[in-house]
């Protein structure tokens, strides 16, 4: 079973968090749940940095023993850090999906968007629902 959702960050309809680090920067990963549903995690994809991102387009790949998936930004704006240590340990993120397996961070265009997604109850009712 996967842990439960961290109250300190927002999540997207795709599965993705958005940590708001309080510096108009948020760090990035995907949930729990995403990680639980992918299973092994073999290899992460990582954009470069400085790439200019926009809400909800596919930023980095991960690629699981038993799919490929796009993982989209939760906001707009440009990356500004990448997690290094996913290139040889992707595992990282089905281990500790919110915590060492962040994926990115990003530098906010616009810190409204983080309005656009859900806090922690709201993604548990989504999880509940047939939205998943």
């Amino acid at each position: 079973m996967y842990k439960p959702n961290q109250t300190d960050r927002k999540y997207s309809k795709q599965h993705e968090w958005a940590l708001d680090n309080q510096d108009g920067t948020i760090t990035m990963g995907i949930s729990d749940y995403a990680q639980d549903q992918l299973t092994d995690i073999v290899f992460v994809e990582l954009p470069e940095i400085g790439r200019k991102v926009s809400q909800f387009d596919p930023l980095a790949v991960i690629e699981s023993v038993k799919s490929v998936s796009d993982i989209y930004s939760p906001v707009s704006g440009t990356v500004i850090d990448v997690n290094k240590s996913l290139e040889d340990q992707p595992e990282l993120i089905n281990q500790d999906a919110f915590g060492e397996g962040w994926i990115v961070k990003i530098k906010m265009e616009d810190p409204s968007e983080l309005n656009a997604l859900m806090d922690a109850a709201a993604y548990d009712d989504f999880l509940k629902s047939d939205g998943h």
